[in-house]
């Protein structure tokens, strides 16, 4: 197969949502449907469950909850498909912005019965920031369901974007029948599918034929549908494939991904209308997936992957051309050329080594401490380099301390790997090296869980001492300007990161004003320096 069919025939998405929304029921039908799994798992915390095959830490699947990111690749119908499946917890967003960074579209589920909610507003802000085509599945039709109209009205209202519905469903709970493909004209019912099967006989029905879609949901269904759509008819928007890929306007699919409902009809329409690998910004403009040669950004690092053998993956995207691991490349930020070591094919935590990957895949390789999040790597002759990824200002503090004084090296490389990888943000009291160490986060589970990947996976206990700061400024001229001269007010703390940049604490938000009132010249930032 030539280059540009390979690259072509590559999808590359997230999936995002607000916590209980079904993603990870989702992503797991989705593998059930590619033949990657047998049976699709729970994200039930409980001993007995099957976990979600992208859940594969020991703390999500206890808590039955995602934490961080997984990466899942599978073939389904000649694509080539590569699932990003996300956080949907709110104290994981870094993780997902950055993860919104390696994709070319992204999914939003909806709560059929909630509608659009708080986490799903932020996320939907970061995929139009990349203005990357939003599709949406609204799920959960099993259970009793908002009306129809309404839920398309909150999604135009709440995120700004343009509805239009693929298909419409006939019911919700104990009364959902299915759903009516509006291009088609027809109705498509489903058995029941149970223990995760995908199983399940599927009944399509041509609107056409009354008497047979009467006698298959009732006149009062039947009814209601042409009510539905009358009403839609003269007031929704129409499909438009070129605003879809612009982000201005997103296909809304209904269904039920605990029992299977409308999941295969949703991706067989989100693989056609979805695009092929997008061009990325770089220092030299954008560059094309097909015509340019191998290059690729970090956009994640996972210590401890494997914990028997202490490894550390680097997620990275291929942005251009074909990787064949036999063949040296540049490491730009290194200024090094290297054999990329182990490089492998992703299923959350299992993998496999492959010698070649395309535009539009995400590999993971073994990372001996020299990649940082943002990094491009490329082909030898190449010297480009991607637009970085922002880091978010951390909400909350803390100070933190191992118990066992004797366990400081653990501790310290403890800490600073799991920090490598963009879940949590370290600093230092300016001048004390790493005698004092100040972890900040922007949710506060994340103290849960480094807390919890340091005992497990690094055999070390900490004490955490809340601190009652909650807004950081990078000081962007900080060049110019001498910091231990400032004057600050007395709830500022002067802090560094691990690079030596200087930062300052603040427990009020008046008082970063005061503070550049009282310093002529200082210039602070909420946003540190691109990753």
């Amino acid at each position: 197969m030539s280059l540009e069919k390979e690259i072509n025939r590559r999808r590359t998405f997230a999936i995002i949502s607000h916590p209980d929304a079904g993603k990870t029921t989702l992503t797991e039908k989705l593998l059930l449907y590619g033949g990657a799994i047998n049976l699709a798992g729970s994200v039930k915390g409980k001993a007995t469950a099957r976990h979600a095959v992208s859940d594969w830490m020991e703390i999500e699947k206890e808590r039955g909850i995602s934490v961080t990111s997984s990466v899942l690749q599978f073939e389904y119908d000649g694509f080539c498909i590569n699932i990003l499946d996300t956080p949907g917890h709110q104290d994981f967003s870094e993780d997902t912005y950055r993860t919104l960074m390696a994709a070319d579209s992204a999914v939003m589920v909806i709560d059929a019965s909630k509608g659009v909610e708080a986490q799903t507003r932020k996320l939907f802000k970061v995929c139009g920031m990349r203005g990357i085509p939003i599709f949406t599945f609204i799920n959960k039709m099993d259970r009793d369901a908002n009306e129809t109209l309404d839920l398309l009205d909150e999604i135009e209202k709440e995120l700004g974007i343009e509805t239009c519905p693929m298909n419409w469903p006939i019911g919700s709970g104990k009364n959902f029948k299915g759903v009516f493909d509006r291009r088609e004209k027809k109705i498509v019912t489903y058995s029941d599918t149970q223990k995760g099967t995908k199983e399940g006989e599927t009944h399509i029905i041509d609107y056409s034929d009354e008497a047979a879609v009467i006698d298959c949901i009732g006149t009062d269904a039947k009814d209601k549908l042409d009510e539905d759509m009358e009403l839609y008819d003269i007031a929704g928007a129409e499909f438009d494939l070129d605003r879809v890929r612009d982000g201005k306007l997103t296909p809304v699919f209904f269904g039920s991904a605990l029992t299977n409902f409308g999941v295969e009809i949703f991706l067989q329409n989100f693989l056609q209308m979805t695009t092929t690998p997008l061009a990325r910004h770089s220092d030299q403009g954008l560059i094309d997936p097909v015509e340019k040669p191998f290059s690729a950004f970090v956009f994640k690092i996972q210590a401890n992957m494997n914990k028997a053998h202490r490894d550390r993956i680097a997620f990275m995207r291929i942005c251009s051309g074909h990787f064949d691991a036999s063949e040296e490349v540049k490491h730009v930020q290194g200024n090094k050329n290297m054999r990329l070591l182990q490089p492998q094919q992703l299923m959350a935590s299992e993998r496999k080594i492959l010698e070649e990957a395309y535009a539009g895949d995400i590999i993971g390789v073994f990372d001996p401490g020299i990649f940082s999040i943002g990094d491009t790597i490329c082909n030898t002759k190449e010297n480009i380099k991607y637009d970085g990824i922002p880091t978010f200002a951390p909400e909350h503090f803390a100070r933190v301390r191992q118990i066992d004084t004797m366990k400081r090296k653990q501790f310290v490389k403890g800490i600073s790997q799991i920090a490598q990888e963009g879940a949590i943000q370290i600093f230092q009291e300016i001048s004390s090296g790493m005698e004092e160490i100040i972890v900040g986060v922007v949710g506060v589970l994340q103290f849960e869980v480094l807390k919890y990947r340091l005992e497990n996976e690094y055999n070390v206990e900490i004490r955490m001492e809340p601190l009652p700061y909650e807004h950081i400024r990078w000081i962007v001229n900080h060049e110019s300007v001498d910091v231990s001269k400032l004057s600050g007010t007395s709830d500022m703390k002067k802090i560094q990161d691990l690079k030596g940049n200087p930062l300052l604490l603040f427990v009020n938000a008046w008082s970063v004003g005061m503070t550049l009132d009282r310093n002529p010249g200082l210039e602070l930032s909420e946003f540190g320096n691109a990753m």
